[in-house]
């Protein structure tokens, strides 16, 4: 330990404090300082070295059962087969208590693009980044994911890449990101940020929360590979149903059927023949309706479609270049597993049109749009900063199509003033 008092004079002090502010004491009575005074300040700073070491130990012990029983709480729920929804929400939670931060949010790939979307985030600003899309290289996250890199950022809030601290409407100031995985294989981009009031995220914080994720990542990494076998298991069963439903079901309706085609030429009541025929016809429509089902079970699985989550942000992405800027995207909800295709075809049709109408007319500096679904509904919701609604409007083609084509689905459309200024429009259709 160092000797803090090497190098100090020890000597009578005289005068008062004021006469010389960098003196801190005095000895009682005025006498000088001796060897024996020197000694017992030195035995005191050398315990006080002591003390403040083992603080520091036990600090970084607690830290590390925190962040091992954190750990075995993930593991857990990844193999006991808690929902991934669920499991990052936890993940993002336990690092908020961990790092005592106000906003941590985590960003994964959104399949068959470049972009990211904000799948989790904890605090109480959680609400307003949560489905957030992230495009490119340009933002902070897109640059962690594509270099593998962490970035270290003492006021986060002023950087023009911070699209989530931007979008959180707060001054966010201390702030790390992360990449969660390996430099082969990143799986998402990890934020821990305070607002600027405070304190400083310290590199003790930074260290123990990467230790974290990678744990995490290795859980991540165990939970995808069982669930990939879990499907082919699925896959397989499919496969065989499909096998059998076609070598021994339909042979044997096919079979029944002719035999009761052939019975027809000995039956001479009209109405028995009638039934028979009946029947036939009966038997082969539901070997129709078995291929049909053959056919989906054998194509279930493979499709290497994109669906809807995918599809929204290369809408968003195509119309940057009209607008002059990139439209702030949202989505929630289990858009590819709750909305059918056929919706999911209007919701895009609808999301371009939008779009078009915002970059021909509204002469805005900002676009928001907002798609959710809560397994009952989707809705869209595109807004915009700009001159909003004509007062009167001298063609509806675009705002007409749209109207269609929810009222078709049984839903509603709206286009009108947005509450802070510009335009607004909502669309929303049932699932049922």
């Amino acid at each position: 330990m160092t000797d803090p008092w090497r190098g100090c004079a020890v000597g009578r002090a005289t005068g008062t404090a004021a006469d010389a502010p960098g003196r801190t004491a005095e000895k009682r009575g005025g006498a000088d300082f001796d060897e024996d005074d020197e000694a017992v300040l030195r035995t005191l700073a050398a315990a006080a070295g002591v003390a403040i070491d083992n603080a520091r130990l036990y600090d970084d012990v607690r830290h590390r059962e925190r962040r091992l029983g954190a750990s075995s709480e993930l593991t857990r729920s990844l193999l006991s087969g808690d929902t991934p929804t669920d499991v990052l929400r936890t993940f993002t939670t336990t690092i908020r208590d961990m790092a005592d931060a106000d906003l941590v949010t985590l960003a994964v790939p959104v399949h068959g693009t470049d972009d990211l979307v904000v799948e989790a985030a904890s605090g109480p600003l959680a609400n307003r980044v949560r489905g957030l899309v992230l495009s490119g290289e340009s933002t902070l996250m897109g640059k962690v994911f594509s270099s593998g890199e962490t970035i270290v950022s003492t006021d986060i809030g002023h950087d023009p890449g911070a699209v989530v601290a931007t979008a959180a409407g707060s001054d966010l100031g201390s702030a790390f990101l992360l990449p969660l995985g390996t430099r082969e294989r990143i799986r998402g981009v990890l934020q821990v940020a305070n607002r600027l009031e405070r304190p400083q995220l310290s590199d003790a914080v930074v260290r123990m929360v990467t230790g974290f994720a990678d744990h995490a990542a290795l859980a991540l990494e165990i939970a995808e590979r069982r669930r990939d076998a879990e499907l082919l298991t699925v896959l397989q069963d499919r496969d065989r149903i499909a096998r059998d439903l076609h070598g021994l079901t339909i042979q044997r309706l096919f079979a029944t059927g002719m035999t009761l085609q052939s019975a027809t030429r000995f039956i001479d009541h009209p109405e028995a023949l009638e039934r028979v025929e009946s029947a036939v016809d009966a038997l082969d429509d539901t070997i129709k309706v078995i291929r049909s089902t053959v056919f989906s079970l054998k194509a279930r699985g493979r499709d290497t479609g994109v669906g809807l989550r995918s599809r929204c942000p290369r809408e968003v992405d195509a119309v940057t270049e009209m607008l002059g800027f990139a439209p702030t995207l949202r989505v929630d909800g289990l858009l590819d597993t709750h909305v059918p295709e056929p919706i999911a075809a209007e919701v895009i049709a609808v999301l371009r049109e939008a779009l078009a109408n915002a970059a021909r007319h509204a002469h805005a500096s900002r676009v928001e749009v907002h798609i959710e679904t809560d397994g009952d509904h989707v809705r869209l919701r595109v807004r915009d900063d700009g001159v909003g609604p004509p007062a009167s409007p001298t063609r509806d083609s675009g705002l007409g199509n749209m109207r269609a084509r929810a009222e078709s689905l049984g839903g509603a459309c709206s286009f009108g003033p947005a509450p802070d200024g510009g335009a607004l429009l909502a669309w929303r259709v049932p699932l049922g």
